[in-house]
């Protein structure tokens, strides 16, 4: 009998569930929540629309034509955060252990608590808890790990809860598509179709180094996975509020074109993190600090958001607002914060699919040779801005000296 007890917790279709709980005449009608433009990108869809084909991520032109009677929202992302931490809240008070992986995904660590109360009883009470208090349906699955909990859960949905008992994850995951098992994506499920393998019993009975060979090094973790084995922990919730940067110069300067430059630079890198890291700011503030060392700063309010196009307007708005000494200048900085959990594509409501792919594609290439390997052009005066870490891997900001320009 394994003593580890993780459950994993899903809010069902999320957004969708949000815009009905604040308009009950969306109930059981098909619903798309994102851009509403024909060039927006679909964020959420109720189950509703799914049996025409329709997907999150998908165009909003196709998803309309795919289901025209469906209603189209444009969503809002400060107001899902907001149930979101509502959730976060419960889950805190009721469990000793959790980490919130996403804007509407949580783990818990419930080991140990079987001796008290009984893991499966805490978890369906602690399900029943979040449906009352915040009128969002929830599901869960709970095993000996994260990786057989979360694929529980997909099983559990809609709104509804699954335990897979010490000893049975093999059995449970044998009969389900390979697609089930996290980090398969379209390239890997497709390649691993080519090879015949649909289901993940097939994976199950195949030697290790054979999926390795096809694969690579994810071959040995989505064996594992296909096996029920997954050691990864669960890690203590601890939400950055806030990311920042700031360049002190060597000489002071009134370079207006030259500051420019460079918050752009900083604001492009500053909106990458967050990106990288699934996360959108509501509150950018810029900071000036003159030759006679006085510090001035500024900030606003904006809907969430992690876009360079939309965040470098903001920022160079504040700046000609705040910048009204005419002195030199020793070190400029820009900050976001009011951070929540959520993935760029919510905050595309007004958005293209372009704009969509082109940022997806940019991040890939800084992800994989640096911040600094694409730019624009406005910000190449800056030669100093960019971090390798992602600054939301859960371990404390690395405090620097302040880089030279």
């Amino acid at each position: 009998m394994s003593d580890k007890h993780i459950i994993h917790l899903d809010l069902d279709t999320f957004y969708v569930s949000v815009e009905r709980k604040m308009d009950s005449r969306l109930e059981n009608r098909p619903l798309l929540v994102g851009g509403t433009s024909d060039r927006g990108v679909v964020a959420a869809c109720s189950y509703e629309t799914r049996g025409y084909g329709v997907h999150s991520g998908m165009s909003m032109k196709l998803a309309r034509q795919l289901c025209p009677e469906a209603v189209v929202i444009r969503g809002n992302a400060g107001t899902y955060s907001k149930h979101s931490d509502e959730v976060t809240e419960i889950i805190k008070q009721e469990t000793p252990l959790f980490e919130k992986s996403s804007i509407d995904e949580f783990y818990a660590d419930l080991s140990g608590m079987d001796r008290f109360y009984g893991c499966y009883k805490l978890a369906t009470e602690l399900r029943k808890k979040v449906i009352r208090e915040t009128g969002l349906p929830i599901s869960f699955g709970l095993s000996i790990n994260k990786v057989v909990s979360k694929i529980a859960t997909g099983e559990a949905k809609p709104n509804n809860q699954l335990m897979i008992n010490y000893g049975e994850e093999k059995d449970f995951m044998a009969p389900l598509s390979i697609k089930k098992i996290p980090q398969v994506g379209d390239k890997t499920y497709q390649t691993l179709r080519h090879l015949g393998v649909q289901r993940i019993h097939t994976i199950q009975e195949m030697p290790e180094e054979m999926l390795i060979n096809v694969l690579g090094k994810n071959g040995s973790m989505i064996w594992r996975r296909a096996q029920g084995v997954d050691n990864r922990p669960v890690i203590a919730f601890n939400e950055r509020k806030s990311i920042s940067t700031e360049r002190t110069f060597d000489r002071d300067t009134i370079d207006v074109k030259k500051l420019n430059s460079i918050l752009i630079a900083m604001t492009e890198n500053l909106a990458f993190q967050l990106r990288r890291g699934d996360k959108l700011t509501g509150c950018i503030n810029v900071k000036i600090k003159y030759s006679d060392f006085n510090t001035y700063t500024k900030q606003m309010r904006i809907p969430y958001c992690s876009a360079d196009h939309i965040l470098i307007p903001h920022i160079l708005e504040i700046f000609e607002k705040l910048y009204n000494r005419r002195l030199l200048i020793r070190l400029i900085g820009i900050r976001f914060s009011h951070i929540v959990n959520g993935h760029y594509q919510i905050n595309l409501f007004d958005d293209n699919e372009t704009a969509l792919n082109l940022y997806n594609a940019l991040d890939k290439i800084r992800e994989k040779y640096g911040d600094r390997t694409v730019m624009r052009a406005a910000g190449m005066e800056a030669k100093t801005i960019g971090r390798m870490l992602n600054p939301f891997n859960g371990l404390p900001p690395v405090v620097l000296a302040h880089r030279k320009q």
